[in-house]
């Protein structure tokens, strides 16, 4: 399950900082503090981890602050910055994570790191490392990189006496670790954002355990608060302002956005206070919590306990309080009579699931209540059921409650999950945290076609297996039809080209088409192979994917889950397909047919009404007339003729 990439748990909450150096070679300001860890309640539900923070010598925690403040202002006088706009792929339930990509040295070597903005650091696999996992992409490699410098001991880190650099380790709550060495190099964010290259420091690893060595992506990206954090070190070169933004895709979809730097906050964006003296984590003032417009009967102090409400995009779940969890759990399941509570996907988590909702997200809302967190300045955020539901992989239609208690610990901590197709902005200059309700996939898409528009694919393109190319791009200003209901979906077809003739092809063209149905969640019946074309030792083949059944058209839900997949590359098939890639896609609206095709059924069961009647009313007049010809009125005194007899 996604639990297991949890790391607030979930890469989260570092357990040991030692001491680094900061880009520049200068001096490291006031440790960072260390963390100890509370056991969780032995119910499956991960231990909590947190700082403790230690006062030194000469030094304060309000010395520190001032610092921040004294950066705050001068990020004041920052006159125009630009931002960076990335792609996020991947999601909760399958992964238990986002990521992004991120480009490191020269020439630029590519990583898909998990956006994290609990963690402080950056860091991926050096090619060095004997104790790393097999992830996405290659290692990165220093002696590859024209402009990559280590960052050579000195009194103010720990030294790797082996590489004489500056050394880094992360261990976490679920027991994984990470450490390596730092070093400095150009860090680029992508062909689409407006951020040009900038030098940055990260870590080398070299070792990797638990979660940490098996996890498909390559590393963290660290978005919180601190020195070696690349936000701090993107705002002290005053080349993004204080504030980035995620903005997390849906149940379905997943996939979404993320800008480093400063966005105009959209009318409507609902602001809380996040105290920056508080705790080093990104914090909100939560102070209720209402389920179908009813308040939860809780102290608003049962959300301010410990550390606070902490937002943590690096962790999968939500996790409350006890008194807290027990009253929210309680309030969601008296409206769910209808379900039925089953088993949980996982048997070593006691997960509450319910079935016979099911498979359309849109329609939860008809079954499972909503709920509002309302924040210390009366504002509140409305939570669509997947916001606080997973699907249940086992079971279709059945989904399990994502919020947990946190064991003992008082602290509210807010995951991914809560902010789904919310976007998200963490203002750090103002000291607050916006929350706005919209769909994240089409975000992206407005992110991204305001930058520039997507080439027209080739019909016939050179296939280079060794080659990565980007997903098709879609039609300018169709997905926002689509999602909003303004353009009613008949067909989806998209152009695949495979690295394998259409004769070797051939006999598995029946296989290949139920692979694409099971990739797309679709029935077989839909899935009808339009057309094909040979290009040399490739073959190019057009897919149609019909409405199931009787309909006309998709639902706007299903046709974006069959467009996502399509464009995100989630469509995986078998080595002996070869390698493939999608060249470009499109929708067309229900077809149109004439007054006749669109009443031809209720024209012919007319016609056929109107022929039984008129034949029924036919054999009653011939019966009647038939009577009234064998029978003939006389009157009883009428004369009767004398008949003559026959002879014997």
């Amino acid at each position: 399950m996604a639990r297991e990439g949890d790391r607030l748990a979930s890469f989260s909450f570092l357990l040991v900082l030692v001491c680094l150096a900061s880009g520049n070679g200068d001096a490291v300001g006031s440790p960072e503090p260390f963390l100890h860890t509370l056991a969780g309640d032995g119910q499956g539900t991960q231990p909590m981890v947190l700082p403790l923070v230690l006062a030194y010598a000469n030094s304060s925690r309000r010395s520190s602050v001032s610092r921040y403040f004294a950066r705050r202002q001068l990020q004041k006088e920052v006159i125009s910055v630009a931002s960076a706009r990335m792609r996020l792929y991947d999601d909760l339930l399958t992964n238990g994570y986002y990521t992004s990509r991120l480009f490191i040295g020269t020439p630029p070597q590519e990583f898909a790191l998990i956006v994290d903005s609990g963690s402080t650091v950056t860091y991926v696999p050096c090619s060095s490392c004997e104790q790393c996992g097999n992830h996405q992409d290659p290692r990165f490699r220093p002696d590859k990189s024209s402009t990559y410098e280590p960052l050579k001991c000195n009194v103010d880190c720990t030294c790797d006496k082996e590489s004489m650099q500056c050394a880094y380790e992360r261990q976490y709550a679920e027991m994984s670790s990470s450490s390596g060495v730092l070093g400095a190099d150009i860090i680029s964010f992508g062909e689409e954002s407006a951020l040009k290259p900038k030098r940055a420091t990260f870590g080398c690893e070299t070792s990797e355990t638990g979660d940490l060595f098996s996890q498909h992506a390559d590393g963290i990206m660290g978005l919180g608060r601190g020195q070696l954090s690349i936000m701090d070190q993107l705002v002290d070169k005053g080349v993004i302002s204080d504030s980035f933004s995620l903005c997390y895709g849906g149940m379905d979809i997943g996939g979404g956005a993320m800008v480093l730097g400063g966005i105009s906050p959209p009318h409507g964006m609902v602001f809380a206070h996040s105290d920056p003296v508080r705790s080093p984590y990104y914090n909100i003032e939560l102070k209720e919590i209402h389920v179908a417009g009813k308040p939860l009967r809780l102290d608003p102090k049962v959300f301010d306990g410990k550390h606070g409400t902490v937002l943590d995009s690096g962790t999968t779940y939500a996790y409350l309080p006890e008194e807290a969890f027990k009253r929210f759990r309680d309030a969601i399941m008296s409206h769910l009579h209808s379900l039925k509570q089953i088993r949980g996907p996982d048997p070593n988590f006691k997960d509450l699931c319910f079935s016979g909702a099911g498979s359309e997200v849109s329609g939860l809302s008809k079954t499972f209540p909503e709920v509002e967190m309302v924040f210390g300045n009366g504002q509140k955020i409305s939570l669509s059921p997947e916001n606080y539901l997973f699907r249940h992989s086992k079971v279709r239609g059945a989904y399990c409650l994502g919020v947990f208690q946190n064991g003992k610990d008082p602290t509210t901590l807010l995951g991914g999950i809560i902010v789904r197709n919310t976007l998200v902005t963490y203002d750090r200059q103002y000291e607050r945290i916006g929350f706005w309700k919209t769909n994240c996939s089409v975000l992206w898409e407005r992110l991204r076609n305001s930058t520039a528009p997507s080439p027209a694919p080739s019909a016939f393109p050179e296939w280079n297996s060794n080659i990565q190319d980007s997903p098709a791009p879609s039609p300018i200003g169709l997905v926002d039809s689509v999602l909003a209901g303004q353009f009613r979906v008949g067909v989806i077809t998209f152009d695949m080209y495979l690295n394998i003739t259409y004769m070797d092809l051939v006999p598995h063209l029946k296989e290949l088409s139920e692979l694409i149905s099971n990739e797309l969640d679709v029935d077989s019946q839909q899935v009808h192979l339009m057309n094909h074309t040979n290009n040399g030792n490739g073959t190019l083949i057009r897919w149609a994917i019909f409405p199931a059944g009787s309909a006309s058209s998709f639902t706007s839900t299903t046709a974006m889950g069959i467009i996502s997949r399509l464009t995100e590359d989630r469509v995986h098939l078998p080595q002996n397909f070869g390698s493939y890639k999608l060249v470009e896609w499109n929708v067309e609206p229900p077809s149109r047919r004439s007054w006749w095709h669109g009443q031809l059924i209720s024209v012919v069961v007319g016609i056929s009404v109107v022929l039984i009647l008129s034949f029924s009313a036919f054999l009653v007049w011939y019966w009647r007339q038939g009577i009234r010809g064998s029978s003939t009125y006389r009157p009883v005194d009428a004369a009767v003729p004398e008949q003559e007899l026959q002879p014997m």
